[in-house]
């Protein structure tokens, strides 16, 4: 149960990663120096990334171990979130959330595949749900939190926080 419950904690890193954006956008907007439209872009950028990057990257790291390659796509959020809260223009910006997302959308095939290994046959589907349910947990929890917390330090601060979520997600694996 233990690896099930670090892959949920990946997936609700991931999870809020994507969609927090949202609750900051306007301070994104105002601190990167864009229009609010265009931040928006962020947004767009991380979803493409997810639906085209992610089963590309899947596709070609399929020799590679999948725990490492977990705990690789992992690092790659966390490195993504610390340069996110450092990036200095927008364009760098898009580029970094475009990166995370290509890991985001690799990392959730691969964490389904190592979750209904992880358990007996009946319990696949049991499996399969925790993980799902960090994307549905970051939406209650981890959005709201993640836009307060930008909404009282800034939004760099919301993805510093990321990051260090980045960090348990690591070490729980």
């Amino acid at each position: 149960m233990l690896p099930l419950i670090a892959l949920f904690i990946a997936a609700f890193a991931f999870g809020t990663t994507e969609f927090v954006i949202a609750g900051v956008l306007p301070q994104v907007a105002d601190g990167l120096g864009v229009s609010i439209p265009t931040a928006g872009y962020l947004v767009s950028g991380y979803a493409g990334g997810i639906a085209i990057g992610g089963p590309l990257l899947t596709l070609a790291t399929k020799t590679i171990s999948r725990k490492a390659l977990l705990l690789g796509l992992a690092a790659a959020f966390t490195i993504g979130q610390a340069a996110c809260a450092l990036a200095p223009d927008f364009a760098s910006m898009l580029l970094l959330r475009i990166a995370v997302a290509v890991a985001h959308g690799a990392y959730f095939g691969v964490a389904m595949v190592v979750a209904v290994g992880l358990v007996r046959h009946d319990q696949r589907g049991m499996a399969v749900a925790l993980i799902l349910s960090g994307l549905t947990v970051s939406n209650v929890i981890g959005v709201p939190a993640g836009t307060a917390i930008g909404n009282i330090w800034g939004w760099r601060a919301t993805f510093w926080v990321m990051c260090a979520l980045g960090v348990v997600s690591i070490a729980a694996m």
